[in-house]
């Protein structure tokens, strides 16, 4: 039999681990049993038995009785307590450190989506390392902020990308730039929305530089907007500090998408929004003077409205508006008199009624009889310049409304034969 003061010492490492008695007895377990087979021979049917309370270590193998039955002796050697604990120890330590692994990983497993606080360990072009108590934080370059400084020993609130399991333990994968971080803040610092009163619909970011969060409140009586900003500005002004400047735009989400895309237009105020519900696109019209405060810095507010409501915005100017409308106004008269039935009314004007689809003519019956017997070929169509009343009598060559302008007075009297024939026709 061997005797170690093994119990207590399990016991404090599972005080000071947080690692269960029976897995490391598991793994001792193991260790002897490898231990036992390499020093005194790979027997088959060898069993270790460590008792739980006193920490007592025997080893039994099952023989054959001369009988035929088989039975179960102790075979423990005299040395076998330094030859196992020198076997042993390496094995145990591996097994801890798994087992701390482990714990670990489950701590952090699932929690993809939180918000942690560390302490910057170290910094350079590659990554940067942030520790968070019990396990090492990566946070890569293209989750860092641009113009960022992570300075050895400073705080340091990441957000909760991904968990890996390695061999060399658990991988937390954080970032600074994802707008669920900005998410996460609203929670710490805005009670009414952690108790689920004021509620975010939607986060639009670029890190560093500006965000908007559009909130909407499930308590008629409880403003979200101002709720989230605070007495004199002081949640968001918390928020700001944290994210180090980038400013933040606080908007009121609403069901009806132009009212929706007018307030994410905020700073700028919004004359008019005309939406396309099919093609979710959305034609804001601004006051001139507020045209470049509703477009934003290199259109960074537009496409910041746009990632918000998640619809294409087009921003005009009133007097753009005006202009496209007029020039809309004359593109449809210009398509309404290429569609303008081609009969010629009585009075010798032409009929104002629009042309049937697939016709030159409009819908009346005697214009669609017209229309037939051109098609027929009974009448053949001819093209001729219209001419005003003013030029026909500036021009003599043109007014033929009286024979002696033909210069032959002759014929005075005599008919035409060539128009009769027409007149018959």
């Amino acid at each position: 039999m061997v005797k170690f003061r093994l119990i207590e010492a399990l016991r404090q490492i599972e005080i000071e681990k947080g690692i269960a008695i029976e897995t490391v007895l598991s793994a001792l377990t193991d260790a002897l049993l490898s231990a036992y087979k390499k020093n005194y021979g790979a027997a088959e049917n060898v069993r270790i038995d460590i008792d739980r309370n006193t920490g007592d270590i025997r080893v039994f193998e099952e023989r054959k009785a001369e009988d035929g039955t088989v039975e179960e002796i102790e075979v423990t050697p005299e040395n076998f307590g330094r030859i196992a604990a020198q076997t042993a120890k390496q094995v145990i330590i591996q097994r801890i450190r798994e087992a701390e692994r482990d714990l670990m990983f489950d701590e952090y497993h699932g929690r993809e989506g939180d918000i942690v606080t560390g302490i910057v360990q170290q910094n350079d072009h590659r990554y940067t390392l942030i520790d968070l108590g019990r396990v090492e934080a990566l946070l890569p370059p293209n989750e860092q902020v641009r113009g960022e400084r992570y300075e050895h020993g400073t705080r340091l609130k990441t957000y909760i990308l991904e968990v890996r399991k390695t061999t060399r333990g658990p991988q937390v994968i954080v970032s600074r730039t994802h707008p669920g971080l900005l998410k996460r803040l609203f929670e710490l610092e805005v009670p009414e929305i952690s108790e689920g009163i004021v509620e975010i619909k939607a986060v639009a970011r670029e890190a560093g530089q500006r965000s908007k969060v559009a909130v909407v409140s499930n308590d008629p009586n409880v403003d979200p907007v101002g709720a989230c900003v605070g007495a004199k500005g002081s949640r968001v002004r918390m928020i700001v500090n944290e994210l180090r400047g980038e400013k933040v735009d606080i908007v009121e989400w609403k069901e009806d998408p132009a009212q929706f895309v007018a307030n994410a237009i905020s700073p700028a105020k919004v004359k008019e929004v005309i939406v396309d519900a099919e093609n979710m696109t959305a034609e804001v019209i601004v006051p001139d003077n507020q045209l470049s405060l509703a477009i934003g810095k290199e259109g960074q507010n537009a496409r910041l409205a746009a990632k918000l409501t998640g619809w294409r915005i087009d921003i005009l100017s009133e007097s753009e508006a005006a202009k496209a409308a007029a020039e809309s106004e004359a593109s449809k008269d210009e398509i309404q008199a290429d569609r303008q039935c081609r009969a010629i009314l009585e009075d010798g004007t032409r009929c104002e009624n629009l042309a049937v689809e697939g016709s030159e003519f409009c819908e009346l019956p005697e214009h669609q009889k017209l229309a037939e017997m051109i098609d027929s070929g009974e009448f053949e169509v001819v093209e001729v310049e219209i001419r005003d009343e003013e030029s026909d009598g500036e021009d003599g060559e043109n007014d033929v409304s009286g024979p002696e302008k033909d210069g032959n007075k002759e014929n005075d009297g005599e008919e035409n034969p060539e128009a009769g024939s027409r007149e018959s026709e």
